[in-house]
């Protein structure tokens, strides 16, 4: 499933590169803009919470416990929401079919990271699985 995961990431990471070299990734209008400051500034506090732990490529959660406040208390994966909610709202303030797949590329590629680090979740945290049952995924009280 790690594999998986690094070739989720690197075919996200792919998609998003173009976005921006079809200068597509960057939203236009108040809405759009306002959404993606929203999305670094969720970033930013799930990163600050999330404190010093380090990053992979590969869907690999890190020892220090489960963490399930700030904005963890909404949605379980805000880091990975964050990128979804700037992707779309650079996507759909240029929309185009082209510009579409992309953002559907760039989603995927995150659902199975989160899905891949969901089942590692899940094997270290016993009290993962009530903490998933309590809180969505992406979307706070939706999804």
């Amino acid at each position: 499933m790690k594999k998986l995961s690094v070739i989720a990431f690197v075919i996200s990471v792919l998609a998003l590169v173009t976005l921006i070299a079809r200068q597509s990734l960057f939203a236009h209008g108040w809405l759009g803009i306002a959404i993606q400051i929203g999305a670094v500034c969720l970033m930013i506090w799930a990163r600050l919470i999330f404190g010093l732990r380090s990053f992979h490529a590969a869907a690999n959660p890190t020892r220090g416990g489960l963490i399930t406040k700030g904005p963890y208390r909404f949605i379980r994966h805000p880091i990975y929401a964050s990128v979804i909610y700037f992707v779309w709202a650079g996507v759909l303030s240029h929309l185009s079919p082209i510009n579409v797949c992309l953002g559907v590329i760039v989603t995927a590629g995150l659902v199975i990271r989160i899905r891949s680090e969901e089942r590692l979740l899940l094997g270290m945290y016993p009290e993962y699985a009530d903490y998933a049952a309590k809180t969505k995924r992406i979307i706070p009280f939706i999804v």
